[in-house]
């Protein structure tokens, strides 16, 4: 082999291990390259990755997992919603159709759980939520007294529903902060139901109406596709 060639294996050796050790390293390294249990890896220039790092990981002594600990499940990808244009709408069987801003739902009294997501995947992630309480938003508009059933409409089409009764004696919260940072657009931005103690398609996300039925039926797009309407997590 003649020396210039004998230099050009040489670069092409050299080249070769320079790639594959790029593709061993992490995308991430302020995370160790760590992945969401759906197996996408987080990115320090998304938006979710920069509250990563702002969040909290612990509340009351008792450790949270993180906000990009979820997989992705929903029915159309994250959806990226609007805030200037964005209202939520409470409307069905309601003394008044209701339509509020972002700034008019946040500045309803906020509260604060530690309430652990699970899912039928058989992953799960406890987090602390913060957000205003559905009872109140639905006193806003007034319920009629034949409502029985809340229903969730979400932004990519998505719904589902909880027994009133359930979310006025739980206290059940429209969440629009997870451990202390606003939710990213992969978690719901800007409102997710937090229902606790159901199974995670419950837990509404992009919510952009409520809507008060007397239906006590009623199925959303994962219960008219066999999944349980109770949804209740084994105690």
């Amino acid at each position: 082999m003649s020396p210039t060639r004998a230099r050009i294996s040489v670069l092409v050796v050299g080249l070769m291990a320079t790639l594959l050790l790029v593709a061993c390293t992490p995308s991430n390294p302020g995370t160790g390259g760590a992945e969401s249990p759906g197996g996408q890896s987080s990115s320090e220039a998304t938006p979710i990755a920069q509250l990563a790092r702002a969040q909290v990981r612990e509340y009351k002594g008792k450790r949270l997992d993180s906000i990009t600990d979820f997989r992705e499940n929903s029915i159309k990808g994250p959806q990226v919603v609007d805030l200037k244009s964005y209202r939520l709408k409470l409307s069905g069987e309601v003394a008044s159709p209701t339509v509020l801003t972002y700034a008019e739902v946040v500045a309803l009294p906020a509260f604060e759980k530690n309430v652990t997501l699970h899912c039928v995947e058989g992953w799960s992630a406890d987090i602390l939520w913060r957000g205003v309480r559905l009872r109140d938003l639905l006193d806003v508009a007034g319920v009629k007294p034949a409502v029985k059933t809340v229903i969730f409409h979400g932004h990519d089409g998505y719904t589902t529903s909880l027994p009133l009764d359930f979310v006025v004696d739980r206290d059940l919260l429209l969440a629009y902060q997870m451990n202390g940072v606003d939710l990213p657009s992969e978690r719901g931005f800007p409102f997710q139901v937090v229902a606790e103690s159901k199974y995670g398609y419950k837990w509404a996300k992009w919510v952009t109406e409520i809507e008060l039925s007397s239906d006590a039926n009623y199925r959303g797009y994962w219960e008219q596709r066999g999944y349980d309407n109770g949804a209740d997590v084994p105690q």
